[in-house]
C-alpha cells in the first residue's frame, strides 16, 4: 500500500478515498477482491479507523465496494462489464411507476427577504439586458457551487443559464449539429423524448437494466450523443452504478461521441457524498452538463443551466452567442445572492437530514 495523507488539508477521509478509488478504477484492486482492514489502513496511513470506517462507506455509497460480514469490504467495481451486466441485471419495463420524492419547500421567508435585499442594492441594473449566456454573478456563484459540491472545476465562460432544461435540450441540440444521432434511456423523462421528436431529430431509446443502460444496446447503437440521467432516472428510478458511469465515460470516448448528463435531483442525495458525476470523471472534454433549480427551489423559476466542455464555448459563441438569456435579470441576482450567501446550501443540508432522518425510522 501506499497511501499518504497530508493531514494539513481537509477532509482527510477524502484523500483516502480518492486513492482507494483511483487503485480500485485501475484494477490494482480487482472485482471480488478484498480491500485492505480499516485496522491495517489506519495504521499505514496515520488515520483513525473511524476516519477509514467513514471512507469505505463512502466507497460502498459510491457502488465501489460492499461490506460483507466477517469479510470484510469487497470490490463490485467491474471496469468491463460488458455483456456479462446485461445479461446480470434486469431489465426496467415502460409501465414501471417509481413514485416521485417529496421534498421540504425552500423557505419563502428566506425567498421573499432575499428579493427584497436584492432590490435595494441592484435596484437600478434591473431593466438592464442581461448577457446572452447569463449574468456573470450568477454564473460565477454556480461555478463556486459546482467546486465545492459535485467535483466540477470550470471556467465561468462555460455555463450558460437558460430558463428550464427543455430550452437548454434545444440549444444542445443546435450547437451539437442536427446530422448528429441521439440516444437516450428507455423508459426516460417524457419531456427529453418530445424534444427530439419536436426538432425532427433522430433519436434511439437504450433499454435500462436495474444497472443502469444495457451494455449490449449501448455497445450497438448508432448514436454520436447519449443523453443519460445517471443519478436517478425518471421514472424508474434507475441509478447508474460505478462500473455503469465509468462505461458511459469509455464510450464518449470512442469516436468524437459526447454525453448529455442530466443531474436533476442529484442534490437530495441521501449519500454522504454526492454521486460523482461523468463530467467530472471524463477527462476527454466531451461531457455537457445540465441541472435546473426546479426541485431546490421553485419549478416556478424557470432557472436551468449547462457546462459546456471548454472546447465547445467558442463554438456556442460563434454558433448560438446571439441568443438572448431567457431567464431575468433580478432572478439571475436572487439566486446568486442565494448561492453565495449559503441558503441555498442550507436548505439542501436540512432536506438531506430529514430525509436521511425519515430512512432510518422507516429501516427501525
Amino acid at each position: 500500500m501506499k497511501y499518504i495523507i497530508d493531514k494539513e488539508k481537509r477532509p482527510v477521509y477524502l484523500q483516502l478515498y480518492s486513492q482507494l478509488r483511483e487503485d480500485i478504477v485501475n484494477g490494482i484492486y480487482a472485482y471480488n477482491s478484498k480491500l485492505p482492514s480499516k485496522r491495517s489502513l489506519a495504521e499505514e496511513t496515520g488515520l483513525s479507523t473511524v476516519t477509514v470506517e467513514h471512507t469505505y462507506a463512502l466507497l460502498c455509497d459510491e457502488g465501489y465496494a460492499e461490506a460483507k460480514e466477517r469479510v470484510g469490504y469487497i470490490v463490485t467495481f467491474r471496469k468491463d462489464d460488458g455483456f456479462a451486466a446485461s445479461v446480470r441485471t434486469a431489465p426496467v419495463y415502460h409501465n414501471v411507476h417509481h413514485s416521485v420524492p417529496s421534498y421540504p419547500d425552500f423557505p419563502l421567508s428566506v425567498l421573499s427577504k432575499t428579493m427584497r435585499k436584492v432590490l435595494t442594492e441592484h435596484g437600478d441594473i434591473f431593466l438592464e439586458k442581461s448577457p446572452n449566456i447569463g449574468c456573470t454573478e450568477l454564473r460565477e456563484a454556480i461555478r463556486r457551487y459546482l467546486a465545492r459540491n459535485r467535483g466540477i472545476n470550470v471556467d465561468v465562460e462555460q455555463l450558460v443559464i437558460g430558463s428550464g432544461s427543455e430550452y437548454l435540450y434545444g440549444l444542445i441540440i443546435e450547437l451539437l449539429g442536427r446530422n448528429k444521432i441521439f440516444a437516450i434511456e428507455s423508459p426516460s423523462y417524457k419531456k427529453i423524448e418530445q424534444v427530439y421528436r419536436a426538432t425532427e431529430i433522430e433519436y434511439e431509446r437504450l433499454p435500462l437494466t436495474s444497472a443502469g443502460i444495457n451494455s449490449s444496446a449501448l455497445s450497438s447503437t448508432n448514436a454520436d450523443v447519449l443523453h443519460t440521467t445517471p443519478y436517478r432516472s425518471y421514472p424508474s428510478g434507475v441509478t447508474a452504478t460505478a462500473s455503469k458511469r465509468h462505461e458511459y465515460v469509455r464510450w464518449a470516448n470512442e469516436n468524437g461521441r459526447y454525453i448529455i448528463e442530466d443531474d436533476y435531483e442529484s442534490e437530495f442525495s441521501v449519500l454522504t457524498k454526492p454521486t460523482e458525476t461523468l463530467f467530472a470523471l471524463s477527462d476527454s472534454d466531451n461531457v455537457i452538463y445540465l441541472n435546473t433549480f426546479s426541485k431546490t427551489i421553485s419549478p416556478s423559476l424557470r432557472i436551468g443551466y449547462m457546462v459546456l466542455p471548454k472546447h465547445l464555448v467558442g463554438v456556442y459563441e460563434e454558433k448560438l452567442g446571439f441568443y438572448s438569456c431567457t431567464v431575468p435579470t433580478f432572478m439571475q441576482y436572487v439566486l446568486a445572492e442565494l448561492i453565495d450567501n449559503g441558503d441555498f446550501e442550507r436548505h439542501i443540508n436540512r432536506v438531506r437530514r430529514k430525509m436521511r432522518k425519515d430512512m432510518k425510522g422507516v429501516l427501525n
